[in-house]
């Protein structure tokens, strides 16, 4: 194979901070290499010439990150306003903000950023009005700050810690036990971690899942079958017994928990990210083993906790939007299940667990709203939130008389309330002061039709006041998949935007959660289109309506959302200015062949199935769906080097084909960022990421902030 050239072409522009300024135009990109791989599927033939990219140890890929990096960063620093949208994001985020507080033994534990730590500092008092002080400070962990404290659980005594350590924002982790009260480490250290909590059994061990160290590269290579492991404390990871999984019960995910009491050791098992196995073993029985509650990957099953001999499950079976039931553990068979709290017109997301109450989050449009129950399924109250927005927690032991929980919305930054269980009263336990004015902002929701006419919600956020022109800055963000919700929140980054007169719009596409496992459906296997028109027609909602226009809309998304906006600008190249796909899952013919891709089967289906699954994948596939002689808008991909969830030669493919065969003016580009993953692997990366793409966007739109106009 040819060494890639490392050659780069830029045409040097002068350039103001005038917004008739002429733009940087990028001559050509640095060559690469094309293979002649050609794999036949059903017959029909697929070139994948830039396949030598998927593998992520070679000194030719290297090579090739290297050159595109250079080219990028180079085109990158010439935009005028790039250093003042940096700094005015460390300016907005430069805040103190708290976690929420949990009890463990005599301890109030809770994480705290003093504003730009790279990572939170997890704090602790005795009592709940003890004195301060610090328990864990990650940022002390490496030097350059790409070591976080990726988990934490506690022993029931609240004696004994374990902590997973995350490197380079892998998924893989380190296992690490602790003296709570002395924050000594006892010398249990375990590897190779991965998509694992740590459930306590006592003081003596713990319960915890992981995969064999693949062949090849960590980074890239399947990981095939999950196992749960029990570890006594003060023996060798190499004496764990196998509790699960393996080559008698193979399943590519596998997770361990204890119900409070520790009476019951709860595994869930499934081999996709929708489904799963559940299973039971009483640990009190010396004679007691795993016994099956649910044998089948047809739904999902939640043990939320056990009262007594009876175990309370959440559970979609015969439910689309969720219910909770109740089981005998001598009957403990979905035949033998009985309601408790039955199906509503809304979905319930979770059930969290307090002063033996249940806390249920249900969603109505994609906003939170809290109903308590006793553990019989009595009604006792609709908790009283302080908004439209978002809320979370609720968590904690079942002798808690006080609880806590945060809430946001696109406009409320994460607050902080302590909940009475008995009354029923909120109090605001902490607020953070962040340099932002909600009552200068404005959301709505409006419910557009898709292409089939389905209607689709979206939040709507900007300044009030705004002029309905054509031409505001406009964030289209979205994700579409997996079940997942996307529910109204703070971010302080995107204030940078709003105060700036950017419009941020948030679809609820088919395919996430927001209505049930029916709008899941809706939205994966031959369904998937359908997430992809609702995303185009949120856009054109917003160009219908003079919000934006197609020279002033950006389409944003990672991950399932990268596909997302892969798709939708290889679709209608012509609909946004400005496409950000950021660590997507972009080559959807060979996504099942790394990490743990295989599991996403349930949402994609894979091209291995049958005939027309392949060519329905095929057709909206993004690398396979770039067409030579076409015009693309400008675009930025982003991943990492250390994404092993989804690895980067999806958009390092992507990249290669998209430079190609796009023959507009626009640039097109790859960020690859070193030591972090799937997500930033600390605050520092995450705000370099920001700024980028918010000054590649302004700028490709041909729009300077008004913040840099009022420094000339």
């Amino acid at each position: 194979m040819k060494k890639v050239a490392c050659t780069i072409g830029l045409v040097c522009i002068l350039f103001s901070c005038s917004p008739k300024k002429e733009q940087v135009a990028i001559s050509h990109y640095p060559p690469t290499a094309k293979g002649s791989t050609i794999d036949t599927l059903f017959g029909t033939p697929v070139p994948d010439p830039y396949r030598w990219l998927e593998n992520d140890t070679t000194k030719e890929t290297a090579a090739w990150v290297t050159s595109q990096n250079e080219v990028t960063f180079g085109f990158l620093k010439t935009i005028p306003f790039r250093d003042a949208i940096r700094k005015r994001l460390d300016e907005v985020q430069n805040y103190e903000r708290l976690s929420a507080p949990h009890r463990e033994g005599a301890y109030y534990y809770y994480s705290k950023n003093s504003g730009l730590q790279n990572h939170n500092v997890q704090y602790r008092k005795k009592g709940e009005n003890g004195t301060e002080e610090v328990h864990l400070d990650p940022n002390t962990f490496s030097k350059d700050g790409t070591t976080a404290l990726a988990g934490m659980s506690f022993s029931k005594d609240g004696s004994l810690l374990a902590c997973l350590i995350q490197t380079g924002g892998s998924d893989w982790r380190k296992g690490v036990v602790m003296k709570a009260e002395e924050k000594t480490i006892i010398g249990d250290t375990l590897r190779d971690l991965k998509f694992t909590g740590i459930a306590w059994r006592g003081n003596e061990g713990f319960y915890y899942s992981s995969y064999d160290k693949p062949k090849g590269s960590e980074l890239s290579a399947k990981t095939q079958f999950h196992k749960i492991y029990y570890h006594k404390l003060r023996t060798p990871q190499s004496s764990d017994q196998l509790i699960f999984g393996g080559e008698k019960t193979p399943r590519r995910y596998a997770g361990a928990g204890l119900t409070e009491d520790e009476r019951f050791l709860v595994v869930t098992a499934s081999t996709s990210t929708t489904g799963n196995e559940l299973y039971v073993q009483d640990l009190k029985d010396p004679k007691g083993k795993l016994i099956t509650v649910v044998g089948n990957f047809d739904n999902n099953h939640n043990i939320v906790d056990n009262d007594g001999n009876s175990l309370i499950i959440q559970t979609d079976l015969n439910a689309p939007n969720s219910k909770i039931v109740i089981a005998d553990f001598s009957q403990p068979a979905a035949e033998n299940w009985r309601d408790i709290v039955p199906e509503t017109e809304n979905a319930m997301q979770s059930v969290n667990t307090s002063g033996k109450k249940m806390f249920v989050n249900y969603l109505k449009d994609a906003s939170t709203f809290i109903k308590q129950f006793d553990y019989r399924g009595k009604p006792e109250r609709d908790i009283e939130l302080p908004g439209i927005g978002s809320a979370g927690g609720f968590g904690g032991r079942t002798d808690e008389k006080e609880v806590y929980y945060s809430f946001t919305s696109f406009t409320t930054p994460t607050s902080i309330y302590k909940y009475e269980i008995a009354s029923g009263k909120s109090t605001l336990y902490a607020k953070p002061k962040v340099d932002f004015n909600p009552d200068d902002y404005e959301t709505k929701q409006v419910f557009y039709g898709s292409k089939d006419g389905t209607k689709i919600p979206m939040f709507i956020v900007h300044k009030k006041g705004l002029e309905l022109n054509g031409k505001n800055p406009t964030w289209l963000y979205a994700y579409g998949g997996f079940g997942i919700s996307l529910t109204p929140a703070f971010s302080t980054s995107r204030v940078v935007w709003l105060e700036n007169g950017g419009v941020f719009a948030q679809p609820n596409l088919r395919g996430g959660g927001e209505y049930g496992e029916k709008w899941h459906d809706a939205g994966r296997l031959m369904n998937k289109q359908n997430v992809f028109d609702d995303f185009i027609a949120a856009g054109e909602y917003l160009i219908n309506e003079k919000y934006t226009s197609p020279n002033y809309l950006a389409v944003v998304g990672g991950s399932n959302g990268g596909l997302l906006v892969g798709a939708t600008m290889t679709q209608r190249p012509d609909l946004m200015k400005v496409a950000l796909p950021a660590v997507g899952v972009m080559d959807m013919l060979r996504y099942h062949k790394f990490t743990a891709g295989a599991g996403w089967k349930y949402d994609y289906g894979t091209a291995d199935d049958s005939k027309e699954m392949f060519e329905y994948i095929k057709k909206y596939s993004p690398i396979n769906a770039l067409t030579p002689g076409t015009a693309y808008p400008a675009t930025l991909i982003t991943t990492a080097d250390h994404d092993d969830r989804v690895v980067p030669s999806h958009s390092f493919k992507f990249a290669a084909t998209l430079q190609e065969h796009n023959v507009s003016s626009n640039p097109t580009l790859i960020r690859i960022d070193t030591k972090s993953g799937h997500g930033s692997s600390n605050l520092s990366k995450a705000l370099d990421v920001t700024a980028d793409q918010f000054a590649f966007t302004w700028y490709n739109m041909g729009v300077v902030p008004p913040f840099v106009k009022k420094t000339m």
